[in-house]
């Protein structure tokens, strides 16, 4: 199965350029591919998860992969997805939460791999050192008002109460001048992203092929959603931080634990690193009967239920994938329905 195919089938796919194309070049030879990350704060959350893992994907199958810390694009803040203004960080913040994300990536992503190590880069130093009329001049030009107007994340600021400044309409402008700063020094001919970056990834595929003309690919995943239609890695009391300081490793496993049971299969799909066996669409989804109140006896008519492993449970005579343990017999003179005790099978087989 190439590449492209199994993210189709795992559900991460919600844009892209052309993608015959573009499942070409992953056939041909390694792709440098990136993925940006703003340090809007010094950890990271589960919302960031598949960002980090569809670049473990692109690492495992040989290809170089580029997280990008965004050490200038944070300074300013992405408008896309959001209804209000982000606050502005000062350079020592940034250069803080960047130092603490870049020990998150690390447990996702092999910097010391042979062939292919990832890649940390930090957009803050090529944009730095530009001054603002070098970067009217280099970038500006090769970008028309119609075009950023076009673009989703500015039509809907525009349409709200709130607006958008002149910092955060120039946001495209640096996400687009990654790309092709990336491009001309890495060889970097891929951006992924959320579906509420595909403006800008769009911006930087343009700037690609209006100052050197060469081939660039776009590549967005929809974002998560639970099942009630609110954000996912958001709760009652804020995000899910990868950061054990931030949330503790004991509410970060229940966090997952709690997953409503119609996301289950969409979780494993999208975060699981496991190769996929079969197509989804041969999975059976199973449930499991939950028991309330009082228990009562099987019937001897009744068709044999499975053993669930959860004790003490109800068990048929004899249970059908259970060995060993089996209900004791009826003491004489109990009715059919006697309430005594009953055993738990020593061994079940799934």
């Amino acid at each position: 199965m190439d590449l492209i195919s199994e993210l189709e089938q795992r559900g991460l796919v919600h844009d892209s350029t052309d993608r015959d194309a573009l499942r070409a070049r992953l056939a041909s030879g390694p792709i440098g591919v990136y993925v940006g990350f703003d340090p809007t704060a010094d950890s990271l959350h589960v919302g960031h998860l598949l960002g980090q893992i569809g670049l473990r994907r692109f690492q495992d199958a040989g290809h170089r992969v580029f997280p990008l810390a965004g050490g200038a694009t944070g300074m300013v803040g992405d408008p896309s997805g959001r209804s209000e203004e982000r606050n502005l960080l000062t350079r020592e913040e940034l250069d803080h939460n960047v130092a603490s994300i870049k020990a998150q990536l690390e447990r996702l992503l092999d910097f010391g791999a042979e062939g292919n190590p990832a890649t940390l880069v930090d957009n803050a130093e090529w944009t730095a050192p530009v001054t603002v009329l070098e970067f009217l001049r280099d970038v500006g030009k090769h970008v028309t008002i119609g075009q950023m107007l076009a673009k989703d994340s500015v039509k809907s600021r525009l349409a709200g109460e709130v607006g958008l400044s002149y910092t955060e309409f120039s946001y495209m402008l640096l996400q687009a001048n990654d790309f092709r700063h990336l491009h001309d020094a890495h060889g970097v001919e891929l951006q992924m992203g959320g579906s509420d970056q595909w403006g800008n990834i769009t911006a930087g595929i343009d700037m690609v092929r209006r100052t050197s003309g060469g081939s660039a690919h776009g590549l967005t995943w929809p974002l998560l959603t639970k099942a009630d239609g609110s954000k996912f890695g958001k709760t009652a009391s804020g995000a899910v931080w990868l950061d054990a300081e931030r949330t503790s490793p004991y509410r970060f496993r229940q966090f997952w634990l709690q997953t409503d049971d119609a996301d289950v299969r969409d979780r494993l799909l999208r975060f699981s690193l496991r190769p996929l066996v079969r197509s989804p669409r041969s999975w059976r989804r199973t449930s499991r009967p939950r028991m309330s109140g009082r228990r009562s006896a099987p019937s001897p008519t009744s068709s044999p239920r499975w053993c669930t492993g959860r004790g003490p449970p109800m068990l048929p005579v004899p249970p059908p994938r259970c060995s060993s343990a089996r209900t004791p017999a009826r003491p004489p003179g109990r009715p059919s329905m006697w309430s005594g005790p009953r055993s738990t099978p020593a061994r079940c087989r799934w």
